[in-house]
């Protein structure tokens, strides 16, 4: 049960402490100072008596007398009955406070929550109570709060209750959908955009090069004296049309982009240099950008080199499904010297040539919605975002939610260092203004109200960063037939890493082949090497599966690949990938055997011995080497010999197994070659039954 201090009542009363304590005694109930407390049932019966008294007050005798007397009398009496009702009458919020039934006369006062919380602050005002008045009973109950803390729903409910208000929270249903879902928009809403171009390639071809080139050629010839700042992304006019260039530090942070669902790049420049030709990270890229299905403008670089040959380069990329127009196909080639400018001005024409056949439109007049290109926290700016606006006007002072972040806008800074009130579709800026730095990717959007914003970023913590994941999640091979039934699956994208190219190249020959009535196998990347992180951002951005052929991945790719839940499948007998995949297609596929890695040693000395062979000196490095189960030896992440042990030994003696943390001396069967730094890998096969 409630109490209530004698001295509020008081207060809320328009009386003295020693006024009020009077009208309790007279109502035989006994305080005996300001600091005394009474029940709610003392308090409704204080209540009650006061309010006879005003009703006892209002009453009004009219009387009919002709004589002016009696008229002046009853003016009188009018006057003292005022008075005396003025004395009396309850005032201030005494009537909110008593906890009485509510009847029918009585106003109903709701307040409404929209899914969260209150500050002291905004519950204060829904109340209509001083902020001091709010703290005050949150200390009684237990609770130190200022002005700005948020208080929980239980507690408001409670001081709500105790001002005579009804606490009714509003769910909204899709408000967690928000964040990431942006409205169509009708064709007669859509406005031409600039198009955004991203530039990948090898290292060393000049893509950084190509980039200051054009953003320097922009710099002196419509903006001299500018201050051009990295923002991470910026545009440039030619023939009196914008571009924006998006620069990344290459294709691994553009597909990073695509992994978290964000689709910023409308054209991709492959740049390759005419001296060098076509490089493992040139095809990289290129697949990349495939798998991105934009389209792709090849920027064939260092013609003023006197080794260049632009037509090797044509040659070799059409290897890679690249026919350039000049040979018939549908590529534009450029030729360009990022060093000295030559053919950079042809090669924006082509730019705007290309974004004018995709007919790029945006709805320029709603709320803004777009991606984050690149983050940081500033000294002394705080947390800095560069954002590319898709859809929609930024402006300044708009509330945004980001992911689990959200602000508002405090200044926008366009790559030329200048403050800027309002950007548009395809305008990268950097906006000040966020509660913390959002990841590169994140998709952020506008909302009316700062509440609101901030309501959506704490519901996206979770929920919709796992909705996300799933419409990127990759296929398993275990569950591809029940998705190709399902219709989820139209086509089959494969990774391919092996120990060489011969066995790449027959095996991307081989799985194109496979044919299917509902399913396209598409081999989107193919390369030689370890898989790397780089091949499973790829995976997860394309819904692909990896194959590693003779190849391992290292121990950061496969944490990676466990944590996206891409399937990277292993083999070392080429027929066996092709029977794999051709059975899941079918729904054939025979008992899983799970390969079981129980240990890992390196070898750090070799020893020799005449009659044994080479001896590895190696250290156990974690798990567990044992004698009788079958070994691998893994030199800079390929595989060169699997088969078994012939020796297991600790100092002189046999051993059936070494533990992590031992030293231990191997002698691999019938294979010699072992070297100072090989990882040798103790493993079992595990079968695990099919569903």
């Amino acid at each position: 049960m409630s109490k209530f201090r004698v001295y509020e009542i008081a207060k809320d009363l328009s009386l003295t402490s020693k006024e009020l304590m009077e009208k309790l005694s007279s109502l035989n109930i006994n305080v005996k100072s300001h600091m005394s407390s009474v029940t709610e049932v003392e308090f409704e019966k204080l209540y009650n008596h006061l309010n006879k008294k005003e009703e006892k007050t209002e009453q009004v005798v009219v009387q009919n007398n002709s004589t002016n007397q009696n008229s002046q009398k009853q003016e009188k009496q009018e006057r003292t009955k005022k008075k005396k009702r003025k004395k009396d009458k309850p005032k201030g919020n005494f009537k909110r406070e008593v906890k009485v039934e509510k009847d029918d006369s009585m106003t109903e006062k709701i307040i409404k929550l929209e899914n969260g919380s209150l500050t002291v602050g905004e519950l204060a005002e829904k109340l209509g109570q001083n902020s001091s008045t709010i703290i005050k009973k949150l200390m009684g109950l237990g609770i130190m709060a200022n002005l700005n803390q948020v208080i929980e729903i239980d507690t408001i409910e409670i001081l709500a209750l105790e001002f005579g208000y009804e606490v009714q929270i509003e769910q909204s249903d899709g408000i967690q959908d928000d964040i990431i879902s942006i409205e169509q928009d009708e064709p007669d809403q859509l406005k031409d955009r600039h198009p955004v171009v991203t530039v990948l390639g090898h290292v060393d071809h000049g893509k950084t090069t190509l980039l200051d080139s054009i953003r320097h050629a922009s710099v002196t010839k419509g903006e001299a004296g500018g201050i051009t700042q990295h923002i991470g992304a910026y545009q440039v006019t030619a023939n009196g049309k914008k571009i924006t260039f998006i620069d990344t530090p290459g294709h691994a942070a553009f597909t990073a982009m695509r992994a978290r669902g964000a689709k910023v790049t409308d054209i991709a420049i492959l740049v390759v240099a005419a001296d060098d030709g076509v490089m493992p990270q040139t095809v990289e890229a290129l697949n990349h950008a495939k798998a991105a299905n934009v389209p792709i403008i090849v920027a064939v670089n260092k013609m003023d080199k006197p080794t260049a040959n632009p037509d090797r380069v044509k040659q070799e990329l059409t290897n890679y499904g690249l026919v350039s127009e000049e040979w018939g196909g549908d590529t534009i080639f450029a030729p360009i010297s990022a060093l000295s400018g030559e053919g950079i001005d042809n090669l924006l024409d082509l730019i705007l040539l290309v974004a004018e056949v995709q007919e790029l439109k945006a709805n320029p007049d709603t709320h803004a919605s777009g991606t984050v290109i690149e983050s940081k926290l500033d000294k002394g700016r705080g947390p800095v975002a560069t954002v590319l606006v898709q859809r929609g006007t930024l402006k300044v002072g708009d509330s945004l939610a980001c992911g689990t972040t959200a602000g508002k806008v405090r200044a926008m800074i366009n790559d030329q260092g200048k403050q800027i009130k309002k950007a548009g579709p395809s305008t990268p800026v950097e906006i000040l203004g966020l509660s913390e730095a959002p990841g590169a990717g994140e998709i952020f959007k506008v909302f009316a109200d700062d509440k609101i914003a901030r309501n959506i970023a704490e519901q996206y913590v979770q929920k919709n960063k796992d909705e996300l994941l799933k419409k990127n999640t990759p296929v398993s091979l275990d569950d591809l037939f029940k998705s190709i039934q399902e219709g989820q699956i139209q086509e089959l994208n494969i990774i391919i890493k092996a120990d060489v190219q011969g066995s790449a190249e027959a095996l991307k020959q081989s799985l194109e082949r496979l044919d299917h009535e509902e399913v396209k196998v598409r081999v989107i990347h193919s390369g030689v090497g370890a898989i790397n992180e780089t091949d499973i951002t790829l995976a997860s951005a394309s819904g692909a599966i990896i194959i590693g052929f003779n190849v391992r991945p290292d121990a950061a790719s496969k944490k990676i690949s466990d944590d996206l839940n891409v399937d990277v499948r292993l083999y070392r007998i080429i027929y066996n990938v092709i029977e794999d995949v051709e059975a899941a297609i079918k729904g054939m596929l025979a008992p899983k055997f799970e390969e079981v890695v129980l240990g890992k040693a390196e070898i750090r000395q070799i020893f020799k011995a005449s009659k044994i062979g080479n001896i590895a000196g190696s250290y156990v490095l974690e798990g567990k080497i044992t004698r009788n189960d079958p070994v691998r030896l893994i030199r800079d992440s390929i595989v060169i010999y699997e088969g078994t042990l012939d020796t297991l030994k600790r100092f002189k003696d046999d051993a059936k197994e070494v533990a992590a943390g031992f030293e231990c001396g191997i002698v691999l069967e019938k294979y010699n070659d072992v070297k100072e730094g090989d990882i040798v890998e103790s493993f079992t096969m595990k079968q695990i039954e099919r569903t």
